[in-house]
């Protein structure tokens, strides 16, 4: 007489992965221009800085992220918006590229840079508080445009 006997090991419990590191987060995304787009933004944002670690830098992150796309969004509506968030030397990078482009007329071009500076006053506020810092100037790539960022420090515990 044969007896079969069989036995029920349970499947090992998956391994989480560890979480990533703060010096891995490079993330960017193009949204389109449109005003729910720095409510995309905004919640992107918050959930990678999380997952990387950085949950201190999540409130200011938050606020100059939608600072930054509303920004970009004003000057430029109906036309695309590229955001980059970087983790660097300590520093979260958030960066907001629109297509306004520089205007030839220096009257012309100081408004702009007067309007655009009216629509970041709460970002620079936001930036200072943090010991951080920003700008915006024409952007450095194919097709031109306006980059707006900011820089804000955060050194991880440990």
């Amino acid at each position: 007489m044969y007896r079969t006997v069989t036995t029920c090991q349970a499947e090992p419990a998956p391994t989480p992965y560890p979480a990533p590191s703060p010096y891995a987060l490079s993330y960017s995304v193009t949204l389109p221009g449109e005003p729910y787009s720095a409510a995309v933004a905004r919640r992107t944002v918050a959930e990678v800085l999380r997952t990387h670690r950085l949950d201190g830098l999540v409130p200011a992150s938050v606020q100059v992220t939608g600072e930054l796309m509303a920004a970009g969004w004003h000057s430029s509506p109906g036309e695309d918006l590229y955001l980059s968030v970087r983790y660097r030397d300590d520093s979260l990078r958030l960066i907001v590229y629109d297509a306004h482009g520089p205007h030839p007329h220096p009257r012309l071009a100081a408004l702009c840079e007067a309007r655009r500076r009216g629509h970041l006053r709460v970002l620079a506020a936001v930036v200072r508080d943090g010991h951080g810092e920003w700008g915006f100037g024409p952007a450095r790539e194919p097709g031109g445009g306006t980059r707006s960022w900011a820089a804000l420090p955060y050194r991880p515990a440990g």
